[in-house]
C-alpha cells in the first residue's frame, strides 16, 4: 500500500472539540451538501455523487479525541484515512492525516504527489476552520 501524511497542523482548539465535529459525518451537511450531488450522512456512513461516480465512506475506528479511521465502501480499490489528533496543552492540538491506498505503480506516479499535495491542503482547510471559529 502507498502511504501519503499531510504536514503537521495547529489547531488552537481542544482535542475533545475537534473530534466531535470530525468523527459524525452529519457534522459535514452544512460544508459539503451544496458542493457534491446527492449528499447523504449519518454518524458513521456518508455517501455522495463526484463526476459521475457514487462514492461510499464509512468510520472504521474511532479513538475519543485521538484518532478517526475511515474507508471507502464499494469502491475499486481499498485504501484507509486517518485523522490523529494530539493534545500539546488545552488550546493547542496537533493534527495529522495519513491516506494509505492499494495503487498499482502507474496510479502512484500518475496521482501520487496529487495526493500528497490534497492530504497537506486538507490539512490546513480544516485547521483554518477550526481557527476561525
Amino acid at each position: 500500500m502507498a502511504e501519503y501524511k499531510s504536514k503537521q497542523v495547529r489547531i488552537n482548539k481542544p482535542d475533545e472539540a475537534i473530534y466531535a465535529v470530525l468523527s459524525d459525518f452529519g457534522n459535514f451537511t452544512p460544508i459539503v451538501a451544496d458542493k457534491v450531488e446527492e449528499w447523504n450522512a449519518t454518524e458513521e456512513t456518508c455517501s455522495f455523487k463526484a463526476k459521475g461516480f457514487t462514492v461510499k465512506l464509512r468510520m472504521v475506528e474511532r479513538e475519543p479525541h485521538k484518532l478517526i479511521k475511515i474507508t471507502g465502501d464499494d469502491i475499486p480499490f481499498e485504501f484507509f484515512f486517518w485523522i490523529q489528533l494530539k493534545s500539546v496543552a488545552p488550546d493547542d492540538t496537533r493534527m495529522l492525516l495519513t491516506l494509505r491506498a492499494e495503487l498499482n505503480m502507474m496510479m502512484k506516479m500518475m496521482i501520487g504527489g496529487k495526493l500528497q499535495k490534497g492530504l497537506d491542503e486538507m490539512a490546513d482547510k480544516i485547521a483554518a476552520a477550526f481557527n476561525a471559529v
